[in-house]
């Protein structure tokens, strides 16, 4: 009976995570297969997921036609220097809230995580813009940047907290022994432990920049040049000769799955350590 009861209950677990992966993975299916498409059969809509023919060509046609090169370098760029500069503002946030002792400091942290609540969504944008536009950075990706380096990610914050809660004290106390001052023992001590934490925050920061849409085309809308890749997708479907080729654009988001999914491969060991990191041990 209980052997029966075992097998049912992890039958049923198994079949509820197949619906869900099958769920999360098709529009992926959908978008690699779909690039493979004619546009004609994309239109005509009719319910195969299979291409009758596989046409490598919508790839070419996406990169020159849609200028790829150039976005994908520009969306490369953006962020890249946003995930270093989270890690850097991120990791020292959370090294001072955790570890330093200064006036004001749980008043102030309820604060900022508390901000985690509130979704304004682009509400926020204008007076964000606003700021951009009086110091004379709202007409490239370095707005963006800025905004997103010195904004202070609040998830990436709190998980940052927990993860330097679990690294013990004494560390600490020893390093200060051996004379090292309260950034030193950061540098020296505190950072080379949190590899894991930068690497969730790395995937994390990456993901988010990499498919950002709205903040990236207000600001290069006056300099299209500087567009990130996301957004030159979403421009391609009105351009010239590529205006309403679906399968381009799908053929242009297959594209920009490609960098998200490398990082991925190459951090995941340390992804969920990372997330659990400071639940495990705090």
């Amino acid at each position: 009976m209980k052997n029966s009861r075992k097998f049912v209950s992890a039958g049923l677990m198994y079949l509820v995570l197949i619906i869900i992966f099958i769920v999360a993975m098709f529009p992926v299916l959908y978008t690699i297969l779909g690039s493979f498409k004619g546009n004609m059969e994309l239109l005509a809509s009719n319910g195969k997921l299979l291409p009758e023919k596989f046409v490598f060509d919508n790839y070419k046609q996406a990169w020159e036609l849609g200028n790829f090169a150039k976005y994908t370098g520009n969306s490369i760029f953006m962020a890249g220097t946003i995930v270093f500069g989270t890690i850097f503002t991120s990791t020292v946030a959370g090294y001072c809230f955790e570890r330093g002792d200064f006036p004001g400091k749980n008043i102030l942290f309820a604060l900022v995580v508390s901000s985690m609540f509130v979704n304004l969504g682009s509400l926020t944008l204008y007076p964000q813009f606003a700021i951009a536009k009086f110091l004379g950075i709202n007409k490239s990706l370095w707005g963006v940047i800025i905004i997103r380096v010195l904004g202070l990610n609040v998830t990436n914050l709190f998980i940052t907290c927990s993860y330097i809660r679990s690294i013990s004290k004494e560390i600490d106390e020893a390093a200060k022994v051996d004379g090292c001052s309260f950034f030193a023992t950061y540098v020296k001590i505190i950072l080379p432990l949190l590899k894991p934490l930068i690497a969730t925050i790395a995937i994390l920061e990456f993901r988010h920049s990499w498919n950002d849409y709205l903040m990236p085309m207000v600001f290069t809308l006056s300099n299209p040049d500087r567009m990130p890749l996301i957004v030159g997708i979403m421009n391609l479907k009105g351009s010239g000769e590529a205006a309403s080729s679906w399968n381009l654009m799908l053929a242009g988001s297959a594209i920009a799955m490609v960098p998200m999914i490398i990082v991925y491969l190459c951090f995941n060991r340390y992804f969920i350590e990372g997330l659990t990191a400071g639940a495990v041990k705090g």
